[in-house]
């Protein structure tokens, strides 16, 4: 959790900068509040912090050099600088301080946020600079995603590419229930010592990165892998699941064999523990479209038919799903039963209830699954919980109810509120609120929000427009506010939800 220090010598404008934003949420702290330079140099002192939030024009002494101190103590910290209009020029010499941004007043609520979250990846990514083996900062590498600078420390940690030899790059996945009598680190060392030509990486509590340096052909690689994880298995009793990606002779290549690796771990769902997979191994599946039956599912569900529902899902994993699938089929599959499970939701206001996954955490699960049986269990699962909830929820809404929520249906694209609605529908605005959060179990305002978001979810998912026109698409014309909504409603943000589409 990153700390803060709040600095403006209007108590009512520091006690409104303390209450405006939900600090948890922005896993921040706020550790100190002064009304002045001076002030808040002496709280530094006993308490240096992250982020600092500083008024310009104060007593004592000012924002700018404030600054000047901090900054000679510390580098990395991040400021914030809050300004009048008539002091904008002003200001603007803080520029070569390193500011992160200048907010004019009154403070702008939703630009104060953005740019406290810009302050909290910035400091994050000072920080991966510093720890330089540690395994972020290693996969940031591998991904090919840092600066020619910093890419060169990690260069100076690896061994030099001789001529005549190739590197092999891999993953292993380790079974966490296997890892019960024995520690990674121990693992590690195992490793290591099987090969003077293999260095050993972590990654995770469950993974390790493999670059092995030989002038040996693919084929035996492939056997020294899979002896290397016998050996593991048979010593340890510990299951681990191998990718192995093309050799390479220059590590420029290392960010697409990385990318060729964690595609290839996704077959562990197919293949399980204790196998190892190449590029070589999969080169002859061939992609096969796996035809789900929406209107049929859709009618076991609504017929709260648990047996014929749960067997059509049991019927698809079994019969459909074989030995050599493309894991891309899995996945898809995966994904559009998620889907029409979600849209069930929807439609009859299931989200919010108890032990009900929304969209992404299902995702999120199918992602992770380790094998198909997990994945069939999700969907299992998902479907008896949606069938008892219909059971237990015959009742209709009232009359007025139904007609705002068939309203919404329509016209969610429009400027709605309860205000407008009551005045339609001839019924105190208050009252209306009260008896539709009752019925419906959430505000007017989150109702509208979720289907707003239901939405650009399907559009996000569905199609190819730009997130921006998305946005607009179902009635927000703020981007930035969609981002903000979309991501309370479903726990990532759209771009991220559209990269999800590509498992």
């Amino acid at each position: 959790m990153k700390k803060v220090m709040l600095i403006e010598d209007e108590e009512l404008i520091l006690e409104g900068l303390t209450n405006i934003l939900d600090w948890q949420d922005l896993n921040m702290e706020v550790v100190h509040k002064a009304h002045n330079g001076e002030e808040a140099l002496r709280c530094w002192k006993s308490q240096p912090v992250d982020i600092v939030v500083t008024d310009i024009e104060m007593p004592v002494m000012g924002g700018l050099d404030l600054l000047h101190e901090i900054r000679n103590m510390d580098k990395r910290v991040r400021f914030i600088i809050l300004t009048g209009y008539d002091e904008f020029e002003y200001a603007r010499k803080a520029i070569h301080l390193d500011v992160e941004d200048y907010i004019l007043k009154p403070i702008d609520e939703e630009k104060l946020e953005l740019t406290l979250r810009s302050a909290y990846e910035k400091l994050d990514e000072m920080d991966r600079k510093v720890n330089i083996d540690d395994e972020a900062g290693w996969l940031c590498f591998f991904r090919g995603s840092l600066e020619k600078e910093e890419e060169g420390k990690y260069l100076e940690i690896l061994p030099k590419i001789s001529a005549g030899q190739f590197v092999y790059s891999a993953v292993m996945k380790i079974e966490i229930e296997s890892l019960q009598t024995v520690k990674i680190s121990d693992l590690l060392v195992e490793l290591q010592k099987a090969e003077k030509n293999l260095r050993i990486i972590y990654l995770s509590s469950d993974s390790l990165f493999m670059l092995l340096y030989t002038d040996r052909d693919e084929t035996e690689v492939y056997k020294f892998f899979l002896s290397l994880q016998n050996k593991i298995e048979s010593t340890y009793d510990v299951f681990t699941f191998i990718s192995l990606a093309s050799p390479f002779t220059d590590y420029q290549s290392l960010p697409a064999c990385y990318r060729e690796i964690m595609k290839l771990q996704k077959y562990q769902i197919i293949e399980g523990y204790g196998s190892c997979v190449t590029p070589g191994t999969i080169k002859n599946r061939k992609s096969k479209d796996i035809s789900i039956d929406d209107g049929t599912l859709r009618k076991m569900i609504f017929k709260k038919d648990k047996e014929a529902a749960l067997s059509y899902i049991e019927d698809l994993f079994i019969n459909n799903v074989k030995k050599n699938a493309a894991v891309e089929d899995i996945f898809q599959m995966a994904l559009q039963i998620a889907m029409i499970l979600q849209n069930i939701k929807s439609e009859y206001n299931l989200n919010d209830r108890k032990n009900m996954q929304n969209l992404i955490e299902i995702i999120e699960r199918i992602y992770h699954a380790e094998d198909l049986f997990a994945i069939k269990t999700i969907f299992i699962s998902e479907i008896i919980q949606i069938i008892d909830y219909l059971h237990e929820d015959d009742s209709q809404y009232t009359p007025v109810v139904k007609q705002i929520m068939a309203e919404v249906e329509k016209k969610y694209k429009e400027d709605m509120n309860l205000k407008m609605l009551s005045y339609k529908y001839n019924m105190n605005a208050s009252y209306l609120g009260q008896i539709f959060q009752k019925e419906v179990g959430c505000s007017f305002a989150q109702y509208l929000s979720n289907k707003k978001n239901g939405a650009a979810k399907d559009l996000i998912l569905n199609t190819n427009m730009k997130i921006n026109d998305i946005a607009k698409e179902v009635g927000y014309q703020d981007t930035s506010y969609f981002y903000r909504k979309f991501k309370k409603c479903y726990g990532v943000s759209p771009a991220s939800l559209r990269e999800m589409k590509k498992y």
